[in-house]
């Protein structure tokens, strides 16, 4: 899926259902995109990857229909012009507070006279090395930016955020929203919640895309159903964490004697 038919896809009626890759590996991250989501997010603010990583994995799940979304740990233009050149399409930016910072966001990720991101792609994956020839002239409309929105003050500033032309969507962090609401640690407070849900309706408001990430699949439904459009459902690493976990007391339970209820094997 390129970053148009992603761009399409989030404005249409249909959830786009996403995985969060936050290992830092290229083969796991293959073995999530088997599964079919419509988008995959390569987390490099969080998670332990770097260009390189950001590179291999890109390359390892380009065989697959999910659409991959690179997260920078910062909105630095050399940064956003080196992870463009891997051949990543759509980023995300986090904590973007206000519409000065994403104007200037989507200005890093432009060509002039549109933008300031350098020259250079011959060089790169981005341009299939050169032989792209349509590339230069169609890299502007090719690219996707997601900025996250998640704290008080964004929020707050979240009208001109998002009537920023270049932000294609909002992504809301709850783990972090939840922080500076003093509620620390409960992203799920109805607090929080309600907070995300106003947050959606002013971004659905702008003919724009709002996302969200939540393990918790009542909630993850519920932003749906407020008109979330990018929603991610489980991280890499936690399903991997919380399946090793149980297997591991499941069989502790039978060594101490009790039959073990079938593991699904």
């Amino acid at each position: 899926m390129t970053a148009g038919l992603f761009r399409q896809a989030l404005a249409g009626e249909r959830p786009q259902i996403g995985l969060w890759l936050g290992l830092g590996d290229a083969y796991s991250a293959e073995v999530c995109a088997s599964a079919g989501f419509d988008w995959l997010l390569i987390d490099a603010e969080h998670g332990p990857n770097d260009l390189r990583s950001i590179l291999s994995t890109l390359q390892s799940v380009a065989a697959y229909p999910g659409h991959p979304v690179v997260r920078l740990p910062h909105g630095d233009p050399a940064l956003i012009k080196q992870v463009l050149e891997t051949g990543a399409l759509s980023l995300m930016v986090p904590m973007v507070e206000n519409a000065e910072q994403a104007r200037g966001l989507v200005s890093a990720m432009r060509y002039p006279p549109l933008g300031i991101r350098g020259v250079g792609c011959g060089l790169a994956r981005s341009s299939r090395w050169g032989a792209d020839n349509l590339y230069l002239s169609q890299a502007n409309d090719r690219v996707c930016l997601l900025v996250q929105v998640e704290t008080l003050g964004a929020i707050a500033n979240l009208a001109q955020i998002v009537s920023e032309e270049g932000v294609d969507g909002v992504f809301f962090g709850p783990a972090d929203l939840s922080a500076s609401m003093g509620l620390i640690g409960q992203p799920g407070h109805p607090e929080v919640v309600g907070a995300i849900e106003r947050a959606i309706d002013i971004v659905v408001a702008a003919g724009k895309a709002a996302g969200v990430l939540s393990t918790d699949p009542v909630l993850a439904r519920r932003y749906m159903d407020r008109g979330a459009r990018f929603v991610a459902v489980g991280v890499d690493a936690t399903l991997l964490a919380q399946s090793t976990r149980t297997l591991l007391s499941h069989f502790r339970v039978a060594a101490h004697g009790q039959r073990p209820e079938s593991a699904g094997y």
